[in-house]
């Protein structure tokens, strides 16, 4: 086997354990009534609240495809939405106690996932992770196929 070929299976099976670890994780009791996608969105909002567009630019995602998501949590009682006081056209999102925990749950596997993995390497490793990270996402962001 190539290191091509090792790197592409370890990328591979790790973006997908990544997939089913935090469904299993986080979409469990309270909140098996949401997605991954979902959750994703309640951080987005954060504890503070944001507006539609910040949280749409945010997830990479146009306000059309955000609002379709949003109502659902609206509707599930994770969210809330106001208009501005300011602005009418801005549109206000925060998040409802029952938010705030799922939110809470979410941030806290993720800091477990990122305590585990620190733990596991050598304090002169960190600096590398980092770089073969910031490599991806790099890649990520600029990967636009058929363009």
């Amino acid at each position: 086997m190539t290191i091509h070929d090792t790197v592409n299976e370890i990328l591979v099976n790790l973006f997908r354990e990544i997939l089913v670890v935090e469904e299993n994780a986080i979409i469990t009791g309270e909140f098996e009534d949401i997605t991954v996608n979902d959750m994703h969105i309640i951080e987005a909002v954060g504890l503070e609240g944001r507006n539609m567009s910040a949280i749409a630019k945010s997830l990479g995602i146009t306000v059309g495809s955000l609002t379709t998501s949003m109502n659902g949590l609206v509707k599930k009682g994770y969210v809330l939405r106001e208009r501005s006081e300011e602005d009418r056209r801005v549109v206000m999102i925060s998040l409802t106690e029952k938010g705030e925990r799922a939110y809470t749950q979410h941030k806290t596997f993720h800091d477990e996932m990122t305590e585990a993995v620190i733990a596991s390497l050598d304090e002169k490793e960190i600096p590398t992770l980092t770089n073969v990270l910031q490599g991806l996402i790099k890649f990520f962001r600029e990967y636009h196929p058929g363009k």
